[in-house]
């Protein structure tokens, strides 16, 4: 995906809350929910946003409509515009949302500053694609043909044999809030050798998903034989259900993020990240 658009990344089932709502009942939703504020639509228009900051201001007045209370309009994207662009107003605007209207006005989505970052992970995943690549041709004398495609689950190889548990439960919560990062495999006449992506794919498999987006590097000889082949094959893996899950002992990236959290906050955190919530 070499120009991302907006359509690309945004949430197409988004919430929101009628002008006729009041100050109360939105700030119990917005309590009761992950979001920092919610967009004002009447018959699928777009009206307005309204902030948690903005409700705080009228919390003296909990009667007060959203009709009353909010600003009459709000910054907004198409469906067609670049992420680039929408990243820009996001950033410009201090903005931690962004709807996306349709030619008509009407609320078809909204882009947050999550879904930028999803977009910037995703967008230097070419780059470490074309190095795997060019590695493995000079390696194997082949030449690589680039596909992008899901595969079964039950279909990819392991070549790691152990993955963290921590590190499991966070990709589980980054995959259920749309972080999609595709893995990157080889093709082999029994399946699908993975190069990078164990904690992911491991993890969406634990959440019962089939098949997982990926870029497949089809070898110009199927029956060369590749080193991570090879070492998977010396330590007998042969599935998902044959990589060793580690408990306790922390993932490093993880490690080194949680250092200044205490045991008890880490354990909340953890819960919080299984609950997906």
């Amino acid at each position: 995906m070499t120009n991302p658009i907006v359509a690309d990344y945004m949430i197409r089932d988004v919430k929101s809350v009628s002008p006729d709502m009041t100050v109360k009942e939105v700030a119990k939703k917005i309590t009761e929910s992950d979001f920092h504020g919610f967009p004002i639509t009447s018959r699928g228009y777009l009206l307005g946003f309204i902030t948690a900051k903005e409700l705080l201001r009228r919390m003296d007045q909990p009667e007060a409509k959203m009709r009353d209370v909010m600003r009459q309009g709000t910054i907004t994207a198409m469906p067609s515009m670049s992420m680039d662009d929408a990243t820009r107003l996001l950033f410009r605007y201090g903005l931690r949302n962004l709807p996306v209207v349709d030619e008509n006005k009407k609320l078809v989505g909204i882009i947050s500053n999550i879904d930028v970052v999803r977009s910037q992970i995703e967008k230097a995943r070419p780059s470490k694609v074309m190095s795997v690549k060019t590695f493995l041709e000079r390696q194997n004398n082949v030449r690589m043909r680039v596909i992008y495609k899901d595969v079964p689950i039950d279909m990819v190889i392991p070549t790691q044999k152990e993955v963290y548990r921590d590190e499991l439960v966070g990709r589980q919560y980054e995959i259920k809030r749309g972080l999609n990062e595709p893995l990157i495999v080889i093709a082999r006449r029994n399946g699908y050798l993975i190069v990078d992506g164990h904690h992911r794919v491991l993890a969406a498999k634990m959440m019962g998903t089939t098949s997982f987006k990926a870029i497949v590097l089809e070898p110009s000889d199927m029956d060369v034989r590749f080193g991570l082949e090879k070492t998977a094959e010396r330590w007998g893996l042969r599935s998902l259900d044959d990589v060793n899950i580690i408990e306790g002992s922390k993932h490093p990236l993880m490690k080194a993020a949680t250092m200044v959290l205490t045991e008890e906050e880490i354990l909340k955190l953890t819960k919080r990240l299984e609950g997906g919530t």
